[in-house]
């Protein structure tokens, strides 16, 4: 077997096993059937074996199965590789991509998207908001330039962190919370009785046995931020938020932050690892980390490391 496979037999490959059918997938590639025929044949002549199981092309062979699943692990990496290449080419006045999580997203890339007009006004920004779990996955497929989310436990060059946030309940004002704290109930974690707990993943960061608990008998949960601030304004119950996310939640709603013990949120700049930032992708970096150190540094962590 001649292993001197080309990149367009497998691409034409993928497309037609997706599409199920020659003309489809001409269609979606801008060629002819006969040319997508002769493709697939020239693949199959160089493997030794068939790749679908009729003429018709709706239905692999087993060895079209495993091949599909190759082909598209392969032109996937080529693809991001080549955005990659014109993303590092392009000039200041190129593309950003951001994914943050939505409390990041109000509170400092405003400031940042206004600082960057006047200095470069054709930069184009992407700015997708997500939860931390989405963000990480974006920037790992380099899908995202920059992230901003929940730190996790381990950080490294690639992924200061940049501040912290105290974690607090938000809750809807005339509820069944915001009666406890007027008739003398303390700022605990306790108040979470009072109300059903809408759940997060922020929740695990909150060491108290009420929180899990309230996690454990949840009915709802939620990811984003927006999302769970209008379930908690609908008063289906109360959730677990930093105190920045509550700057742009709007009247009627209630934060408190207990101490019995404080919780918090770090946040951390995420790049994909190994991989140079473009230029303006990379000044990008740097003033988010100038504008995170100059709002709230990391107490007792090391200072947040530059590129």
């Amino acid at each position: 077997m001649n292993q001197n496979l080309k990149l367009e037999q497998l691409r034409t490959f993928r497309v037609v096993a997706e599409q199920g059918a020659l003309a489809e997938a001409a269609a979606v590639l801008g060629r002819t059937p006969s040319a997508l025929s002769m493709t697939l044949a020239q693949l199959e002549e160089r493997l030794g074996a068939p790749l679908f199981e009729t003429d018709r092309k709706n239905r692999l062979t087993r060895l079209g199965e495993r091949v599909l699943d190759e082909a598209v692990r392969i032109t996937d990496a080529f693809d991001r590789g080549a955005e990659a290449i014109a993303r590092l080419t392009a000039s200041a006045a190129g593309t950003v991509r951001i994914a943050a999580v939505p409390s990041a997203a109000v509170t400092l890339l405003p400031g940042l998207v206004a600082a960057f007009r006047g200095r470069h006004p054709g930069l184009r920004f992407e700015i997708s908001d997500l939860d931390s779990a989405a963000v990480e996955r974006m920037v790992r497929r380099d899908e995202a330039d920059i992230g901003l989310a929940t730190a996790g436990e381990a950080t490294s060059r690639d992924s200061p962190l940049l501040l912290r946030d105290a974690l607090g309940i938000a809750f809807r004002r005339g509820g069944a919370i915001e009666r406890a704290l007027q008739n003398g109930a303390a700022a605990s974690w306790e108040l979470l009785k009072a109300e059903p707990l809408i759940a997060n993943p922020l929740a695990a960061l909150v060491p108290h046995p009420v929180v899990a608990g309230a996690v454990v008998e949840a009915r709802l949960m939620a990811r984003n931020t927006t999302t769970l601030l209008a379930l908690v304004r609908e008063g289906l119950g109360a959730t677990i938020l930093p105190a920045r996310a509550l700057s742009e939640a709007g009247e009627g709603l209630g934060f408190v932050c207990p101490a019995d013990p404080p919780a918090t949120r770090a946040l951390s700049l995420l790049r994909t690892p190994g991989r140079r930032l473009a230029p303006a992708a990379a000044e990008v970096w740097d003033l988010l980390l100038s504008q995170a150190e100059g709002c709230a540094p990391v107490p007792g962590g090391e200072k947040p490391q530059s590129r």
